[in-house]
């Protein structure tokens, strides 16, 4: 039910009761006018900046409508917003608007205590109360922070990343007082949650509409924010017996590390071979060959390797990017055929990567994504293929000409989308679907509903509070509150820069995370030979061993919280407030996350750390490792290497199951 209150200066709109819109004349909830975006990118890192040429606020202003579902304020002859109830949602749209202008600012009523959740996936800040921050798709850097590796990183390469920097940014937000905003918008925007009393929207491309719903409670609109959005399809169910483990190097290799970890009792479910197109060695260290089809060299006989692992019930997973390497035959075929991202000048556009240039295919052109379709279906799918990495997605740079005549500023955040559906469309072309799992970094609107799953990106192999293992649990937090169920981390971390190098306790607090976590995967990195690998020791073995044991005594009650993913929005890694929503206190917590509805995890994230402080909210608590209650509150939790602190909910269903994990 839509009602306005209108007073002297002003008027107020409340949706379910729910005021979200204020306006007088001293402080207006509408400007237009017009402005240039200024951008450069180095690496997939953006640098923004906005040229405003005029800027008007809408002081004066006139209901021309209202009834409980329909309701339209005119602002002087400038703009008119329209209200309606639209299956049960608040819709706000734009209308009357000189085509002149291109530039929009809307305020949104704000409590002084409500906590403000999304804006897409957030590895430095959950609640985002206080701060301001881009809605923009891009790298998600190195450092992150004010320390001296983001400083060498952007010295050397122009690749420090912000706090605020994300490879899936989404123009939505959701407050605790139970309502979202979504922001149908493809450009650039700015959000801004630091007034006590406005929200602060800025879009530089006019939103086709603005969509609000209101929740009864926490778990019920994080339930209809995901209906909205479009919930993940169901992971095929041998995603959840064992891990998957990330090596290369070629057939006798891979054998050889996939025997030692089996030999030690480690639960292997999949291989995950990057290197199945061939290797190139650059600065950054090794990276792949862009040629999306196997390698005879490195790999003689691919095909018939992969049968050989599925007689023996492992899968085999690869990878795949939107870009070409420019030395190789597909390059050749696509340019040939128009189907790569031209430059101004009308060639093809040159991205650099790490030191390297590359191709990337242009999505917005039909007879293109038919084109990388049928490279996966052939070249990957054909022989046997069973899953990839489906990465990048954030990098369309300034400048780039486009099939469809769309400017690139229109289509860079929904690029990723793009790549999503031409992954999505291949595997139920190949008739795969429920059978094969892809899995992306990059994302916007729509991405939820097309890929299975997600991983965190490329952290660093250390223990920054930044750009390290702690900033994988805000990233699913964040990612589970808008839709983003299946969410994984590569254990262990990627990139090694500078004095950077995985340590042995950072690769064993990271496999106890990834233990609890939807699907469990190990990466090499980008330097696999100064990095602490699975099977760098005995010790080492034996404990990824242990943790797998772990991941598949949780299969049951994981698959319960996967299905009720499917049926009422709420992902596995959840905030813990979505259940204990009297409890304030959990609003500034990020490094804390239930899995499911009974589990209470808190992963150790700093190192030769033997404890923890851990909150536990007001219930019964069950000390998973022990099967000692705790009483709610600040509790100093013991946490020695195989241990994490995780607790219980006593009464739940899965009792035995967890306690079973005590004698692994």
């Amino acid at each position: 039910m839509i009602r306005i209150r209108q007073q002297a200066e002003g008027f107020s709109l409340s949706f379910k009761d729910r005021q979200l819109f204020s306006h007088s004349r001293g402080n207006p909830a509408l400007s237009v006018g017009r402005g240039q975006g200024r951008y450069s990118s180095v690496r997939g890192h953006f640098r923004v900046a906005d040229e405003v040429r005029e800027r008007i606020r809408c002081r004066d202003f006139r209901v021309l409508e209202e009834s409980a579902g329909r309701a339209v304020v005119a602002f002087a002859d400038l703009a008119r917003l329209e209200f309606t109830e639209e299956q049960g949602r608040l819709v706000c749209r734009i209308a009357g608007l000189d085509p002149v202008f291109n530039r929009l600012w809307l305020e949104l009523h704000a409590e002084a205590d409500e906590a403000i959740y999304g804006c897409g996936e957030q590895y430095s800040r959950l609640n985002l109360r206080g701060c301001r921050l881009p809605i923009w798709s891009q790298e998600q850097g190195v450092g992150r922070g004010l320390d001296p590796i983001t400083l060498v990183a952007q010295m050397s390469s122009g690749s420090g990343g912000h706090w605020y920097s994300s490879y899936f940014p989404m123009a939505l937000f959701l407050s605790s007082r139970n309502w979202y905003c979504y922001c149908d918008t493809p450009g650039y925007s700015e959000f801004d949650f630091r007034d006590r009393r406005r929200h602060r929207l800025a879009f530089w491309q006019i939103p086709g509409k603005l969509v609000f719903d209101v929740g009864e409670s926490a778990p019920a609109l994080v339930g209809a924010l995901s209906g909205f959005m479009g919930r993940q399809p169901p992971l095929p169910g041998w995603t959840q017996k064992g891990m998957w483990l990330g090596v290369q190097g070629g057939p006798e290799v891979i054998r050889a590390k996939l025997e030692r970890a089996l030999q030690a009792g480690v639960n292997v479910t999949a291989l995950w071979v990057q290197d199945w197109v061939g290797r190139r060695l650059t600065s950054f260290g090794s990276q792949l060959m862009w040629n999306w089809r196997y390698d005879a060299e490195r790999y003689p006989g691919l095909p018939e390797l992969i049968e050989e692992l599925h007689g023996r019930g492992i899968r085999f997973l690869g990878y795949i990017n939107p870009f070409l390497a420019v030395e190789r035959e597909l390059y050749r075929e696509a340019s040939a055929r128009g189907y790569c991202v031209r430059n101004q000048a009308g060639g093809d556009l040159m991205v650099t990567i790490t030191d390297f240039p590359a191709a990337m295919i242009d999505l917005t052109n039909p007879a293109a994504r038919e084109w990388i379709k049928g490279i996966i279906r052939e070249n990957m799918l054909g022989i046997g293929l069973d899953g990839w990495m489906a990465d990048y997605g954030e990098y369309l740079p300034p400048g780039a000409v486009l099939h469809s005549g769309e400017s690139w500023e229109r289509v860079h955040n929904s690029y990723p989308v793009l790549w999503a559906q031409a992954n999505r469309e291949a595997v139920a072309e190949a008739g795969r679907e429920g059978d094969v799992v892809f899995f992306m970094r990059a994302g916007y609107h729509g991405s939820t509903r097309l890929s299975p799953a997600f991983w965190a990106g490329d952290q660093l192999v250390s223990w920054s509070i930044n750009d390290g293992l702690a900033t994988v649990i805000p990233a699913g937090i964040s990612l589970g509150l808008q839709g983003g169920a299946h969410f994984h981390s590569d254990l262990g971390g990627f990139t090694t820069v500078a004095w950077v190098r995985r340590s042995k306790e950072l690769f064993l607090r990271w496999a106890e995370l990834a233990a609890f976590t939807p699907q469990m995967r190990s990466h090499e990195g980008n330097r696999p030979q100064r990095n602490w690998q699975f099977d760098s020791d005995r010790e080492t073995l034996e404990f990824l061993a242990r943790m797998t044991r772990v991941f598949d005594g949780l299969e049951a009650y994981r698959r319960q919280a996967l299905q009720e993913y499917q049926a009422n929005g709420l992902a596995p890694i959840r905030h813990p407030y979505l259940h204990y929503e009297s409890d304030p206190r959990l609003h500034k917590l990020k490094y804390q996350y239930l899995l499911g509805r009974d589990l209470l995890v808190a992963p150790v994230i700093s190192p030769r750390r033997r404890y923890r402080y851990v909150y536990l909210p007001e219930d019964r608590w069950t000390h998973l490792w022990s099967g000692k209650p705790c009483k709610p509150g600040w509790q100093r939790v013991a946490a020695p290497l195989g241990a994490p602190p995780v607790f219980f909910r006593e009464g739940s269903p899965f009792e035995g199951d967890f306690a079973a994990l005590r004698r692994l």
